[in-house]
């Protein structure tokens, strides 16, 4: 079969620099695109992915065994457009030699400049401020106003010291704080990175911040409940731009609400788009819409990696983001 005879199934629209690599390969009229601004409903997915070659899908899809048998046998990639890839049942590609793959290293430093920001939002209060000018209730400069918490020269508790990890580390340097980090996973940091690799008790109670980067894993799950909150400092925040399961919502708000900890400042939440409605009613809490890899630069460049692992795949190559080899 040549591959302009080939099929694939985008389960969203995505930036062009992705799109007219695939229309160039396989011709336009064989490339569909759910282009709703919407996740993909599931019997929607079930009747777009029977008799495709390759599927391009997202955090937001449920990439199963239903799906992969739906598709039928010639379905022979899954090109997640992120760098996880906990919404694929990658045994079950694997299985039935189905290669799947991922967009590493390109959204690092992006998503490390967002958590940062949320840092110093959280930190500063900016979303109380911002709320109560735009509400015409700010009568005028006062010195006990929103007094939030210095961030240079404070302790910065990094959970997960991955790229995005190392990445917020290497901006902490230019706060002068001090940094601490618990991974499960020993590795060497580069020598630039000042870090002192710490116990989780000693995480949570030396921090005044605590930034979360790990993968979402059955360890992870609610790795952040009310127990890890009574145990951080009262003036502490936490960011959290990894996955949104790893925090209880519920025990967050709690903590919020009752000032066991100072703040939060999330991208990510346990039910997207769904937000527990104690955490809307926190008004020290910063929630974004999951933007951490949003800039124009770095969505068009995970496309652009996404429609080249499918190049490769239904080229006979192998992909350069495989995230189950062992499926060739």
């Amino acid at each position: 079969m040549s591959l302009n005879a080939k099929k694939i199934f985008v389960t969203r629209n995505l930036p062009e620099a992705g799109l007219i690599p695939l229309y160039k390969h396989f011709g336009k009229e064989n490339v569909k695109i759910y282009a709703e601004d919407m996740p993909i409903p599931r019997e929607e997915l079930l009747k777009e992915v029977k008799g495709v070659d390759a599927l391009l899908c997202l955090l937001t899809d449920k990439i199963d065994s239903e799906v992969m048998d739906t598709a039928g046998p010639q379905l022979k990639i899954i090109a997640n457009y992120a760098v996880g890839f906990d919404n694929i049942d990658v045994a079950a590609a694997t299985k039935r030699k189905i290669v799947v793959t991922n967009t590493p290293g390109v959204l690092t430093e992006t998503t490390a400049d967002l958590a940062w920001a949320l840092l110093m939002a959280t930190a500063r209060r900016l979303g109380e401020g911002e709320r109560l000018l735009r509400a015409s209730q700010w009568s005028g400069w006062n010195p006990t106003l929103f007094l939030g918490m210095d961030v240079h020269g404070k302790t910065l508790g990094i959970f997960g010291m991955g790229r995005i990890g190392q990445a917020v580390a290497r901006r902490a340097k230019g706060f002068d704080m001090r940094i601490l980090y618990y991974d499960v996973h020993e590795s060497t940091l580069p020598k630039e990175i000042e870090a002192i690799k710490v116990d989780r008790d000693t995480l949570l109670k030396e921090s005044d911040f605590i930034s979360i980067h790990c993968p979402l894993t059955r360890d992870t799950y609610h790795a952040f409940g009310m127990e890890e909150f009574k145990k951080m400092k009262k003036t502490a925040c936490i960011i959290n731009t990894s996955r949104g399961p790893v925090i209880d919502e519920e025990a967050l708000a709690k903590a919020l609400k009752e000032g066991i900890i100072f703040a939060a400042g999330l991208d990510v939440f346990e039910k997207e788009p769904e937000v527990h409605p104690d955490l809307l009613d926190c008004p020290n809490a910063v929630l974004i819409p999951h933007l951490g890899s949003a800039s124009v630069e770095t969505r068009s460049r995970m496309a652009e990696i996404a429609a080249n692992n499918i190049i490769a795949r239904l080229s006979g190559e192998t992909p350069p983001n495989t995230v189950n080899p062992e499926a060739l």
